[in-house]
């Protein structure tokens, strides 16, 4: 069974009509990545299975439950988090204070363990942990929102274009620490339009064109495709 199920779903913003019949599904164990152009409809999909939004068709099953109709802030105590577009932290409190906020459907002595598993990964927020988030770089806040998310201890993490807006230098760290949380056990559910980064760490991959899903494969099939490789990746 897919930890995550996707069944054609169609979201509209008043009369536009942003996803059409979209379906996908994750496993556990995954990181599937959707890729495309600004106006895709990524992170209309992403804040649709999230609650944000809601479809007016078909199904969104997570870990066996029809989450259709759950409220956003009662899916994070089922083991579904998301790092925003944009990180979105609480920008007046300390890196700690942030990452403890991440825990806060949690109890118990195992938050201490979590932060410092978190601190593993991301060793920059251990030297900032008393500084203010609204302080950090742009990577640094990056860092901070994955680690707040990770804090949840999700079943899924979503992520909404981690890299945007980073330098180069900055795209590869994230895109490793991806890998490393991947390799730790973290299913993951990526948009991004770097496709070629994505592609690259991805299991598998679902390209969208104005809200549908036009071709999907496995990452190493859609780096190697011709049409993705011309419209995607500068080939």
């Amino acid at each position: 069974m897919s930890l995550l199920e996707v069944n054609e779903i169609n979201v509209y913003y008043g009369a536009i009509h942003a996803i059409k019949d979209i379906s996908f599904h994750v496993d556990e164990g995954e990181i599937v990545t959707l890729i495309g152009a600004n106006g895709a409809g990524k992170t209309t999909t992403l804040q649709t299975v999230s609650g944000l939004l809601r479809s007016k068709t078909g199904s969104i099953t997570f870990d066996g439950q029809n989450i259709s109709a759950v409220p956003a802030h009662k899916l994070v105590s089922q083991g579904l988090a998301q790092v925003p577009e944009g990180r979105r932290i609480f920008l007046q409190m300390t890196v700690q204070e942030n990452l403890e906020m991440g825990a806060f459907t949690r109890s118990g002595a195992d938050i201490s363990a979590d932060l410092e598993k978190v601190y593993h990964y991301f060793p920059r927020l251990l030297e900032r942990k008393r500084q203010v988030a609204g302080t950090l770089s742009g990577g640094e806040q990056q860092m901070l929102a994955m680690g707040r998310a990770l804090m949840s201890r999700p079943k899924l993490l979503m992520l909404d274009e981690p890299s945007m807006g980073l330098a180069p230098i900055l795209v590869e760290q994230i895109f490793e620490i991806i890998k490393t949380m991947h390799q730790a056990g973290t299913t993951i559910l990526l948009v991004e339009q770097n496709a070629q980064a994505a592609l690259s760490i991805a299991d598998r991959g679902y390209v969208l064109e104005t809200g549908k899903v036009v071709t999907s494969g496995t990452g190493a099939d859609l780096l190697r495709s011709p049409d993705i490789k011309k419209a995607y990746l500068g080939g």
